[in-house]
């Protein structure tokens, strides 16, 4: 007997209208090569953002911002070194800024979200993964709208160059540094 093949659940499209960014339920995470051998994470706090979804999906529009002042990889020294001007020079530029330019379904559920990432005044076109995960009404009496993004940049595109060879060959932060979104947002009245 053969199963019958089903399609992958499709959440229907949120709302139209402006959606806030929850930052206490939204996570920016990066992960890094150290020494080409190991896996290193951490992550920003979103400082703030909205996602405005149009009668045209296709036309909807993202903008959020980091406080890369407070990032967290879970080691104070390697903390403070990100904040330097080796890095992101926080000093100067405590923030990170994302504009989306387009979005594009390429179907299940997911997109392609294209847009403008600033990192220490320099702005550079990023595409992102975008996933829509759906919409509830939650217990506080509002909507609430879940998505999650995934790219891969390279920092040297933004001036993050700072780096040291290795003897054995490589070096010690990788250029690649991959970027995962969690959010969620909250419908606007």
């Amino acid at each position: 007997m053969a199963l019958a093949q089903t399609e992958p659940f499709v959440p229907d499209l949120p709302a139209t209208g402006t959606w806030t960014l929850d930052p206490a339920h939204t996570d920016v995470t990066f992960t890094a090569r150290h020494l080409m051998v190991t896996k290193v994470r951490g992550r920003f706090p979103l400082a703030a953002g909205s996602v405005t979804i149009a009668a045209n999906p296709l036309e909807s529009s993202v903008e959020a911002t980091v406080d890369v002042a407070r990032v967290d990889s879970g080691d104070a020294g390697r903390d403070e070194h990100l904040r330097s001007p080796d890095f992101f020079d926080t000093e100067h530029h405590p923030t990170v800024s994302f504009r989306s330019t387009k979005v594009e379904d390429v179907g299940g559920g997911s997109y392609r979200l294209t847009g403008d990432l600033t990192i220490k005044d320099v702005t550079k076109p990023v595409t992102l993964d975008l996933e829509y995960l759906g919409t509830i009404s939650s217990p506080w009496g509002d909507q609430r709208a879940g998505f999650s993004a995934t790219t891969e940049v390279s920092r040297k595109e933004w001036g993050l160059e700072w780096n040291v060879a290795l003897e054995a060959g490589g070096v010690v932060v990788s250029d690649k540094v991959r970027l995962h979104i969690d959010a969620e947002a909250v419908l606007q009245r």
